[in-house]
């Protein structure tokens, strides 16, 4: 019986783990390619064949998305799989209509096909999109575990960004400031991992998830999974907690895998009550109850801290967010945003006339960007564009919102204050009370 082709469609995250966990020497199949999107500078090369395992003896080559119908009949592909996240369901049916009319079958893998069973306790940190809160999330599970539950070692698991080379990116571990820059990281990276380092915990990432687990586990009593964009967990899980966003509502039922997240999860978590109507987080509360009637449902605030408030009240600032938060997350104020408002700023400027490069090109593509900066940093030259535009804006001073302190890694010319966020849950006991039954305790 002929091979079944494949093409794996993706963004260098979950694609490589659908390609690991159910393609990988499976003799039924032929991966014929991976598409990639999204992400610059990740199609035109390979996955590299001491990854892909031995029926891929020269690797398994990446191509540009814009190509996937040529692909389909230059490869004779069978199926495309589609294997990213974050998308709007029409954004989905729109490519399965092209894999369709290539005379492909288009198909999505249920999360548990792809599941890697954890040997110690293990809990996912999921969201309804990008930008929810998962990180400071996780940061306060892991507070949970450590000071209420007594949990004596717990290692985070980051979802896939491999931008680089992925055969050195098999396996990461970060511990120290040092490791960001020892495995090159880009701005995003830097935005997920600095974060768990500065509270002094270690996180995992990479390219094969099975031997990031096995080897997380070597030092952990309880294991997290920090997720990425709406992705479900790559891991099967003793509890599934999926934070939604009410300054987006209605998205948990839109988004593909958010709304999978919502039906699939023990607990939901509503983030950024401090900054939502009332009106949207009883639209939220009714769509989880619509499609997950049997979980446990706490609402949370998510408070900012400004570093030197000194430098936003009455002063012309320029705010800069979260890269992937205001791009595909569609959102169009983050946490700088809001800490510039509750600190009396002057005036937000806007950054438009003084983008170059990249930056004024996303402007182009996300119009709604509007007075916010995206910290864009995927690559060298993005990294100094950014640094450019922020540099050339006529401004007081810059509010950097981003999880990580963007001065350490570009030159600010000018007065900078970062802007740090947190969870805070209204229903402390409910959330602890999750954690210790799924533990056992």
């Amino acid at each position: 019986m002929a091979k079944e082709k494949v093409i794996i469609i993706g963004a260098a995250g979950r694609d490589f783990h659908n390609f690991n966990t159910v393609y990988r020497d499976n003799e039924d199949y032929e991966v014929v390619a991976f598409t990639a999107t999204q992400i610059p500078e990740i199609d035109d090369r390979k996955y590299p064949a001491v990854l892909a395992g031995k029926l891929y003896p020269d690797g398994i080559p990446i191509e540009p998305m814009e190509e996937l119908e040529e692909l389909i009949r230059a490869t004779k592909a069978d199926v495309c799989v589609f294997s990213y996240s974050d998308v709007h369901y029409v954004d989905l049916m729109q490519i399965g209509n092209r894999v369709l009319s290539a005379g492909a079958d288009f198909k999505l893998l249920a999360p548990a096909r792809s599941h890697v069973k954890s040997t110690k306790p293990l809990i996912s940190i999921l969201a309804v999109r990008t930008g929810c809160g998962k990180s400071q999330t996780t940061r306060r599970v892991v507070e949970i575990l450590k000071n209420d539950l007594g949990v004596g070692k717990v290692v985070s698991i980051r979802h896939p960004m491999p931008y680089g080379d992925l055969a050195k990116q098999a396996v990461q571990r970060f511990a120290a400031i040092e490791d960001l820059a020892k495995h090159e990281c880009t701005i995003e990276e830097m935005e997920e991992y600095e974060p768990h380092i500065a509270a002094g915990n270690v996180i995992y990432a990479g390219v094969d998830y099975e031997a990031i687990l096995r080897q997380a586990e070597q030092e952990a009593d309880v294991v997290l999974w920090d997720g990425g964009n709406n992705d479900p967990s790559f891991y099967a899980s003793d509890l599934t907690i999926t934070i939604a966003d009410p300054l987006r509502a209605g998205h948990e039922l839109l988004y593909w895998a958010g709304e999978t997240n919502v039906t699939m999860s023990d607990v939901v978590i509503i983030n950024k009550c401090d900054s939502a109507k009332p009106e949207d987080i009883e639209t939220v509360k009714r769509n989880i109850g619509s499609r997950n009637p049997g979980c446990t449902v706490i609402t949370a605030d998510s408070p900012v801290t400004v570093e030197n408030p000194e430098l936003v009240t009455g002063k012309r600032v320029l705010v800069v967010e979260d890269g992937p938060t205001l791009t595909h997350g569609e959102m169009n104020l983050g946490a700088g945003t809001v800490a510039a408002h509750r600190n009396g700023v002057g005036q937000i400027i806007d950054p438009r006339p003084y983008a170059v490069g990249s930056i004024k090109a996303a402007y182009r593509k996300y119009p709604h960007l509007g007075d916010l900066v995206p910290a864009l940093g995927y690559y060298g030259e993005q990294l100094r564009e950014l640094e450019q535009t922020i540099n050339a804006a006529d401004c007081d001073s810059v509010v950097v919102g981003t999880p990580i302190d963007l001065r350490r890694v570009i030159k600010i010319d000018k007065p900078a204050t970062r802007v740090s966020y947190d969870l805070a849950e209204h229903d402390t006991p409910a959330l602890v009370g999750a954690i210790k039954k799924a533990l056992g305790k």
